[in-house]
């Protein structure tokens, strides 16, 4: 209490005993406010909150036409700088449209064949897009319960596969047909995985889900996404390096194509869309299998077949002879570091009780396999098709890459937490 209240209470007994009572009172006010439902992360409403069947289809169209219209002002820009002219407005809002589709795993039907790569930076600026708006319709219709948040996460993927289905018939036309059931299915998995995370975070589920899980299991999400994240970056700086060592080889495909500077600003960004995909591609390199553009295309550390590739900035880093390049052999430690970063910080983020040294290395290697299993998915969704014949495939053995990384980093992920768990043990 403090000293001025202490001097207007009178004797230090009744004090004691006021404070007694006020304390109780106070206990009591918060333990009331505990229990009040609050709009955020615990999933709770309020009074007056907005109707779902409302809310999410408004916010799905916001991600949808706020990001066509980003792409196609991006296109226009770059059609605006080109002295030849460019496709205008409309073939501006055309090419943003079918771009967005791509992203979401549609697949298009062009005169050299068809074409399904999906650019995976747009893919992730689309879920990080619905995961947003995932949490936004959270909070404004108050989601309580589980059956509420599953409610709010359907109808959020219903709409947005409801207008990705109408951009896919506006979309489609003789000189690129679009196929539908691709885009339908792309855009169905990307919404419930995106918009479900978001409505899952801030309902609370996932956090009522995880609580009912072993201990052990935030520790091991957390050493996945360390371990991926640590993958990710070795491999884009490998694409880094090996585009360095050849940018005369860079500039000479972007000048040939490109011309003007608008054309090369252009290839740049597609270049930027693709460069996950790239990563993807690396992944596979490190993991042992390689990866292929095409049939005639191979890099692999067990040697290199090179044969007509697209005429692409991005592939300059390729390899320019048969050899096999000595950064494919120095990405193979990429595995095995992603698992001693995961191990290790799964290991720091033990409480006293989960469990020892052997508890630790078991939850690495169980890291080691889920991290194996998410770089298979990542290199299975960055291949794709670039069109008929020599160029149906594209991309690295999603199954043969993730079974090498969950083999490679499960064992070093076991080895960094069984060590670090031990080294800080008391």
């Amino acid at each position: 209490m403090p000293p001025a209240l202490v001097a207007l209470s009178g004797s230090p007994g009744a004090c004691a005993d006021h404070g007694r009572r006020g304390l109780g009172r106070v206990g009591h006010v918060v333990s009331l406010l505990a229990r009040l439902p609050r709009a955020g992360r615990d999933g709770g409403g309020g009074v007056g909150s907005f109707p779902v069947g409302w809310t999410a289809p408004a916010a799905a169209a916001a991600v949808s036409v706020a990001g066509l219209a980003v792409l196609a002002l991006a296109v226009g820009v770059v059609s605006a700088l080109d002295p030849a002219g460019g496709p205008g407005i409309g073939g501006s809002v055309l090419l943003a449209a079918r771009l967005w589709l791509l992203a979401q795993g549609a697949d298009l039907t062009l005169a050299s064949g068809p074409v399904a790569v999906a650019p995976l930076l747009l893919t992730l600026g689309i879920a990080w897009g619905l995961a947003g708006t995932g949490r936004v319709v959270v909070r404004a219709a108050g989601t309580t319960g589980p059956r509420a948040a599953l409610w709010a996460a359907g109808v959020l993927t219903g709409a947005h596969v409801v207008l990705t289905a109408v951009l896919a018939l506006v979309a489609d036309g003789p000189g690129a047909a679009v196929g539908l059931p691709r885009a339908l299915l792309g855009s169905a998995l990307l919404a419930v995985a995106a918009a479900g995370w978001g409505v899952g975070r801030e309902s609370g589920l996932v956090d009522t889900a995880l609580d009912r899980l072993p201990p052990q299991t935030r520790p091991v999400l957390r050493g996945v996404l360390a371990g991926l994240l640590t993958a990710l970056a070795l491999c884009l700086a490998v694409v880094a390096v090996a585009l360095a060592a050849d940018a005369d080889g860079y500039a000479a495909v972007s000048g040939r194509l490109g011309g003007a500077g608008a054309g090369a600003l252009g290839l740049l960004g597609l270049c930027a869309l693709l460069l996950p995909n790239a990563v993807g591609a690396v992944l596979g390199l490190a993991a042992g299998p390689g990866f292929s553009v095409g049939s005639g295309t191979l890099v692999s550390v067990h040697g290199v077949t090179l044969g007509p590739v697209p005429a692409l900035p991005l592939f300059a880093a390729l390899p320019d002879t048969q050899a096999v390049p000595l950064l494919a052999f120095a990405s193979q430690a990429v595995p095995v570091l992603a698992g001693l970063v995961a191990g290790r910080a799964l290991a720091r983020r033990f409480a006293a009780d989960d469990g020892g040294s052997v508890v630790a290395g078991l939850a690495g290697v169980l890291a080691g396999v889920l991290l194996g299993v998410v770089c298979g998915l990542l290199v299975w969704a960055a291949g794709g098709s670039l069109g008929d014949g020599a160029l149906a495939s594209v991309g690295a053995p999603p199954i043969a890459t993730g079974v090498a990384i969950a083999a490679q980093a499960g064992i070093s992920a076991a080895f960094a937490a069984a060590v670090t768990r031990w080294r800080s043990a008391p």
